[in-house]
């Protein structure tokens, strides 16, 4: 039985006076994939991004109740939001890689913990070395060692490692997700939150996500919202169904998709909702 990282009590969230989340209690377990599904403003999003925090840069946004990370309050006025932040990672729906190199991109997270590059070494490599990336991978400045580290994890190196310094946007929109998943590996966080990461993603790209999420899932919590049941289905451990800001149902993936309690689980599930 996995220990449970996350819980919300009696969580209840605005927008505008209009109440997105109601009174969401839910436990998260540990090193599992944890899926949110249901339609378009049914919650699901504003649930995830009240994990991290998210919510305090909408403007009018009100959140009542208690997120409790490791058992400690996140919501408190006391919460250091951005050592939360990297804590609990976010990967956003569309790509969003910064207008730096592939390396760059990585290092930018550690750099603003106060880490600094060391270029000279390190372009010399770039500069004189025919298989520089080699030479690279030896480095044992800790923000060669993060980069490489992160982007292995994301199973990025071997497409990536012999051309750290081209533009990330010169990436294909699969690889530029994946990178965007590595810059957050980076800074060590202990849960992984993705919004849709795969909306955009044709389905060879889409995989090659999900392949990876299955992977991380060993060293890391992850809570996905997704519309594809399918991929809910495929990559999960447990699904929370969400409908009209209220979480009506949560539950190991299998019991969710083959024996929901609620009938109006069933019918979103089994293709006759709406």
């Amino acid at each position: 039985m996995n220990k449970i990282i996350i819980t919300t009590r009696k969580l209840n969230i605005w927008y505008n006076g209009l109440q997105a989340l109601k009174n969401v209690d839910i436990e998260l377990p540990e090193n599992q994939i944890t899926a949110f599904i249901g339609a378009s403003g049914s919650g699901k999003s504003t649930l995830l991004r009240s994990l991290n925090r998210m919510l305090d840069i909408i403007p009018n946004a009100k959140v009542e109740g208690e997120i409790l990370f490791m058992g400690e309050n996140i919501l408190s006025q006391d919460t250091d939001v951005v050592a939360l932040r990297r804590k609990i990672g976010m990967v956003f729906q569309n790509p969003t890689p910064f207008p730096k190199s592939i390396f760059d991109n990585i290092a930018y997270g550690l750099e603003i913990q106060g880490i600094k590059k060391k270029y000279e070494g390190l372009w010399q490599i770039f500069n004189n070395k025919k298989n520089n990336f080699v030479e690279f991978e030896k480095s044992q400045h800790p923000i060669d060692i993060a980069v490489v580290k992160s982007l292995k994890e994301a199973a990025l190196w071997e497409e990536v490692k012999d051309r750290l310094r081209q533009s990330a946007f010169r990436l294909s929109g699969g690889q530029q997700q994946r990178l965007c998943i590595a810059r957050t590996l980076a800074v060590k966080p202990e849960i992984l939150l993705l919004d849709e990461p795969c909306s955009e993603l044709d389905p060879i790209s889409t995989k090659k996500i999900e392949e990876l999420l299955m992977l991380l899932r060993e060293n890391y919590t992850i809570v996905i919202v997704t519309h594809n049941l399918h991929q809910a289905k495929r990559i999960s451990d447990h699904v929370g169904f969400f409908h009209l800001g209220e979480l009506i149902e949560f539950g190991k993936t299998k019991d969710i998709f083959e024996n929901p309690c609620q009938k109006i689980t069933r019918d979103y599930v089994t293709g006759n909702f709406g």
